[in-house]
This record gives C-alpha cells, structure tokens and sequence, in this order.
C-alpha cells in the first residue's frame, strides 16, 4: 500500500506490506511484534495493522482469517490499554474494527500518527528499549539519539526557550546584536523597544529571561543560538555546526567553489549572522525580471522570498542537539537545505495544510521580528506553490533516519527550466500594478532596464521610458521627483546607518539587510564616497567604512 493511499478492505490482497502496512497472522493469539509495529506506526507516520492475514514468501498476501475474532479484539483492547504492555494508547474505537474479506473475519487496526506530546509511544516500561520506528523494511529499534529527541520535542513549550542558567549576557555576540537591532530599527521605526539598551532590548524579544531562583537574567537557548559566539554554543550544543556549500562547477575541478563554516574563528559563527551571510549568496544568482511598481524598481521577487524562507525553515525547526548540523548546498541544479531532526508534523501537513510546530519557536518569533519568517504556518505552503509556479517542477522534502540520525532535507532544483515570469506575475500582492520586463540577475542587470533605479540612485532627473509594457511617460511630474529624491536620502541615511555600527559589511550584506540590489547600494555608496560622507579604509574583505559626520 502506497504512503499516500487510502486503506480499502476491498483491495486487500492487491496490497503490499510496506511503511504502511504491516499484515500478522495471528493464528496463536496476539503475536509479540504486534507491539512493535504498534509502537513503530505510532512513532512514524501512522499505519494499518491487519490480524488474520499470512504474507506468502513472493510477498502477495494470503486471507486466513480469525477463528474467534471477537475474543481477539478484545485482548487487544486490554492490553493496548494497559500501561506495562504499551506507554499509551492513541486509538479511538473507530480505528479497531473486525471488518469481512473474503468471508472471513480480520482485524483491522488504524494506528495514527502519535501528537508530538505522546511520543515516543513505547512497548513495555522503558522508551529506551521499547521505542520503534517504521522504514521501508519493517520496524527497528530506535536509536537513544531518536528517542531523546521525541522526548525534547513532547514538551509543550519550544526547547529554545529553555533558560541557560550557567550562562549571562557577555556570552552574547555585540555585534550581531547591532545588526539585529539595525534591521529591526529599519521595520519598526517608531517601536518603543528602539529606545532600550541592549541587555533589556534581548529581553523583550526572548533572548534573555529572569531567573526566579537567583534573579540573574541568563540567556534562552534561542538567544545563545541566535546572538551567542560559536564556542559558547558548543559548549551547550556540543553537536553544533553549521555549513554553507557552493559549487558553480558541478564537481568538476573541486567540491565547491565557496564555504562558510560557523568554526572558522573569523565571524561570530551563530545562527543569525549565519542567515546574513548566507542569504545573499543563495539569492545572487536567481533570474531577477525588471519589475517596477510604480516608479519603484522591486528586487524582492516570490522566488528571493522561497529560498530565504526556506532558509528560515531549517534553522527554526533544526534540532541543534543532533548530529551532522545545518547544511546548505547551491551549485547550477538549485538548493538544498538539510538540518538535523525530523518535522514535529507530518510532511503532508506541514506542506499541504499550513501546519506550523516549530522545534525553536522563540528562533521563528525573533526572526518574524526583523520580516525574515512567516509565524502564520503559510511557509513551507507557500515555498512549494511558489516553486511549482515559477519552475514547473516540485520541491522534494524527506525525512530520514540514516544510522540512527533524524535529518530533514528540502531540495529546490530548476530541473533545466527558467523561471517562468507571466506565471511569477502572478504571485505578487497586485499583479495588475506592476511592470514586467527582462530577466537579469542582481549583480548582472542590463543598466538599459535599470532607468528608474538609476533615476533613484542620482537623486532625481527624468524618469527614462521602459519599453516592456508601453510606459512611455518621458518626464516625471515635479511632485514625483521630489519623492523621488526623498527616497534616494532615504536609502542613503539607512546605508548609513548600518554602517555606522557595523562598518565591517560588505556591500551584498547591506543589500540583504535593506532589501536593495545590490546594484543599487554599490551606487548609493559610490555616490556617498564621492561627496565624502563615506570612506573605505583595507581591501574588500578585510577592510571597513568610515563613515563621515
């Protein structure tokens, strides 16, 4: 029986046992591994057990039948409510049913997907020896790594949020709290918490909390992860790591042609400055069209949006205790984004329904904070849609359980395909009021299609015609420049501003941060060195901006 098919009684013999199907005979009463199937559905994605029918050796199934299936149904019942048989029973009696086939009585068992709160669902007294879990072949023992992470995740609150009591705020990188800040001056201009320092500003967003024994404030684990030195991390996450992969060259002449790892000693090596970083270069490359609403140039396309939220997507829901870390792949087939643990619900769910659990729910709050999340479930939904909109092709996202170790993957690839732009148009708030032109790429954009930006950039001047969609207005209205120009001031002060607290960014950072082409802020910025409010002391990457009162 296929994962996704629906159990028919009907279509019995035409079955297959497999991850959803498991058939016994039960001529001698209940068999023992009938708990550990139990156990194993209950642990994995649920499952229909059948008493009654025999698996041949060419693996058809043979209709047996029970001799007294009602006295068997009720020794089921007993024991799958007794606590020193099964931790828990899950069913309900619409799921245990003697159902007729073939004129002969079987029992069919429809064991659900365990709530995150119940699991692991263990056979006898003890999770470590009694926990299953269902694959391809059968069931297998769990892991003592499986069975501590169902454990972490049957608690009601998110395990980032758990107090670190040995730790206080100078574990907390300063820098990446300036950056964090930065952003979130920039989102919510008029917030009250703009005004707080900084050890009260990571309290309001739960970095930091009080403890009530002591009355310290120590750090949560999402503020350790998020704003913490990576050293620190690993002293309490000692399986920490995280890991950017590019390869251009698709494995011809090296493995990759760039790599960022969080234990180079050289950046903070936590997760947000991680996302900074990262973010950029997985977007670089992606077709970007000439989209303009009104006179705005729109760089942030549904495309830029799927790969950063599905980002966002692995390091929220990333067991940060488990093996193996956070790794990111991007060479010319697409992405893939691989963290350690499983989802906290199933995969059909999570991607058809808009179901959201996130393991570090404090992580996902933080992050929504600065408009790098959705914290409405819509995200793994709207990836997906966004994918198959403009790509024709189906993101891939599994779970496996390779040597005793839980990891999610979630792979984007193009399939050989271009982005689709009538069909992009599509996903933007107001399709009707934007103007489409060629593709590009924010780095290598025809400076013939980037009129308005340039226009933007110089501080005013006569907005050029874009010939795409028959704009053919040669002057801008007086009242329209003047907005114009505040907008270049704009962009110029935010520049900056960033810059004056973290004057090591580097060009694509600023961009990521402000949501600009990069383009636009080499612009802005050589605009600024030319009227010398900005200097550049160093090379590129190890030199830093001056800003100039």
């Amino acid at each position: 029986m296929e994962k996704s098919a629906t159990f028919s009684i009907e279509d019995l013999k035409s079955y297959r046992e497999g991850k959803r199907l498991e058939v016994k005979s039960a001529k001698g009463g209940l068999p023992n591994s009938l708990w550990e199937t139990y156990s194993a559905f209950a642990n994995s994605d649920g499952g229909v057990i059948v008493l009654g029918v025999k698996e041949r050796e060419d693996g058809s199934l043979l209709i047996e039948g029970l001799k007294d299936a009602h006295k068997l149904l009720k020794d089921f019942l007993n024991m799958v409510n007794n606590r020193q048989k099964v931790s828990s029973n899950i069913l309900t009696d619409s799921m245990v049913k003697i159902e007729e086939c073939e004129g002969k009585d079987v029992i069919v068992i429809r064991v659900p997907r365990a709530e995150r709160t119940t699991r692991p669902v263990y056979v006898g007294c003890d999770p470590r020896s009694g926990s299953y879990r269902r694959n391809g072949e059968g069931d297998y023992h769990c892991s003592l790594d499986e069975v501590s992470l169902m454990i972490r995740d049957s608690s009601l609150v998110s395990d980032d949020s758990t107090l670190l009591t040995q730790l206080d705020y100078s574990v907390l990188c300063p820098e990446t709290i300036r950056a964090y800040r930065n952003i979130f001056n920039l989102t919510h201009q008029n917030h009250l918490w703009n005004q707080e320092d900084d050890m009260m500003f990571m309290r309001r967003i739960g970095a930091m909390r009080e403890d009530k024994e002591t009355g310290k404030f120590c750090p949560t684990g999402a503020g350790l992860l998020m704003f913490g030195y990576e050293y620190e991390i690993s002293a309490v996450y000692p399986n920490y790591f995280l890991d950017y992969q590019e390869n251009r060259t698709n494995g011809i002449n090296a493995r990759w042609t760039d790599r960022i790892t969080c234990q180079t000693g050289d950046w903070s090596g936590n997760v947000f400055d991680f996302l900074l970083k990262v973010i950029p270069k997985l977007q670089a490359d992606l077709k970007v069209p000439f989209v303009l609403k009104g006179n705005l140039r729109q760089d942030d396309t549904p495309v830029h949006k799927a790969v950063r939220e599905a980002m966002i997507n692995m390091v929220t829901n990333a067991d940060f205790h488990g093996r193996r870390g956070v790794v990111v792949n991007k060479d010319a087939e697409g992405f893939k984004f691989a963290n350690p643990g499983t989802m906290r619900v199933s995969l059909s769910d999570a991607i058809q329904d808009n179901s959201s659990d996130p393991r570090n729910g404090t992580m996902l709050k933080m992050l929504a904070m600065v408009e790098y999340g959705e914290r409405a479930g819509s995200g793994l939904h709207r990836i997906f849609h966004t994918w198959e909109t403009v790509y024709h092709c189906k993101p891939t996202m599994e779970t496996t359980a390779s040597g005793g170790v839980d990891r999610t993957i979630l792979r984007l690839s193009f399939e050989g395909h271009q982005p689709d732009t009538e069909a992009m148009r599509r996903l933007y708030d107001d399709p009707e009021a934007i103007t489409f032109g060629e593709l590009g790429t924010q780095e290598s954009t025809p400076e013939s299609k980037r009129k308005g930006e340039n226009t933007q950039e110089n501080g005013g001047g006569t907005q050029e015609s874009t010939t795409d969609k028959g704009n053919n207005t040669q002057e801008t209205p007086a009242s329209t420049q003047e907005n114009m120009q505040e907008k270049v001031l704009s962009t110029q002060e935010k520049i900056l501003s960033l810059l004056r607290t973290n004057p090591s960014l580097t060009l694509a950072e600023v961009a990521s941060r402000l949501g600009i082409t990069r383009d636009g802020v080499k612009k802005a910025a050589d605009k600024m060195r030319a009227d010398g409010r900005l200097v550049r002391e160093g090379s590129t990457k190890a030199g830093h901006w001056i800003v100039k009162e």
